[in-house]
């Protein structure tokens, strides 16, 4: 079978090739999975250059979340192989990582929303208890996680405001459904600060959503309000931001760390519960998840390269057939 492999650590331009691999057997408790949709991740270029908190041991293949068929069956499924192995065209998968689809959502679009927007599920509703009328700031609200976000604050019954990067990032909050969005690139994060204090009357925003880190954390530690929930998401922007701890003290908000992988080993059936909330959301069009492109094995290099610096938006998907 082919799959896409790292022999050596570098830019996923560089290291990741296309392949010839053995087919993966699965053992007790996995099922072998036929990949229809992979999902292409901010991680996967960070387990390329051998940054991420995992680091596998050489040759592997990226790719932490995939959706297809079990092998030999019509039974439709999403699942995450680890953080690696989903770049293939056959993967085995724990039993316990499967979750099951509905015959009207596509692999594409189930392949983009598992992992964002179960984070985003997770943050927002088990970490930050979101509750209907607060307001929520969303950063980097174009890319995948982001656009999770708005999109499950607008369906809780939240009022948004969303960061982006240009003027199409911006109109694409917008479509999602923020009522303001600031475009970075045009407004520094003091003025956005301030405005996002305007809009709520002094208050601050009562939950951010930062999957960024680094000065957009500390804009954020300012935007917060009183009894607000900082959620630390990621670290896109590569500096980690340190949280001094008076601040915390003196506004009273909560930083709160969302590491939705960490469910799989501690807390699964809550990964589950967020599943089947999913799906009733989408079911319902509350949600519909913001694909970019859909592009095939040869071109998720340069894809990557693409997610990595930003010229992007929503979600970017690969599929062995093209």
């Amino acid at each position: 079978m082919r799959a896409l492999r790292v022999h050596e650590l570098g830019d996923p331009e560089a290291v990741l090739k296309l392949e010839e691999v053995e087919e993966p057997v699965a053992g007790e408790g996995e099922v072998l999975v036929e990949v229809e949709a992979a999902s292409l991740n901010f991680f996967d270029i960070l387990l390329c250059q051998g940054k991420y908190q995992v680091r596998p041991k050489l040759p592997f293949s990226p790719g932490g979340e995939v959706a297809g068929r079990v092998a030999g069956t019509d039974r439709r499924v999403v699942g995450t192989p680890s953080p690696t192995g989903g770049f293939a065209e056959r993967v085995v998968l724990r039993e316990s990582d499967l979750f099951d689809l509905p015959d009207a959502l596509s692999a594409e679009k189930a392949a983009a929303m598992h992992i964002t927007y179960g984070t985003a599920h997770v943050a927002l509703h088990r970490r930050a208890a979101l509750r209907a009328g607060e307001t929520v700031l969303v950063h980097a609200g174009a890319g995948g996680v982001g656009s999770a976000a708005i999109q499950l604050a607008r369906a809780a019954g939240a009022r948004v405001f969303a960061t982006a990067g240009g003027p199409e990032k911006a109109a694409v909050c917008r479509d999602l459904g923020a009522e303001e969005v600031f475009d970075y690139r045009k407004t520094d994060l003091k003025e956005i600060v301030s405005a996002v204090k305007e809009l709520t009357d002094g208050r601050g925003a009562d939950v951010v959503f930062d999957p960024v880190g680094g000065d957009v954390f500390d804009a954020s530690r300012r935007a917060v309000g009183f009894e607000g929930r900082l959620l630390v998401v990621g670290f896109a922007g590569g500096r980690i931001a340190e949280a001094p701890t008076n601040h915390a003290l003196v506004k009273n908000y909560s930083i709160v760390g969302v590491h939705w992988g960490l469910y799989r080993e501690l807390a699964p059936e809550l990964l589950h519960e967020t599943h089947r909330e999913l799906m009733r959301l989408y079911e319902a069009g509350e949600i519909d998840p913001l694909i970019h492109s859909v592009v095939p094995f040869e071109k998720v290099p340069e894809a990557l390269a693409k997610l990595g610096s930003r010229a992007t938006y929503g979600k970017l998907l690969t599929r062995p057939a093209g």
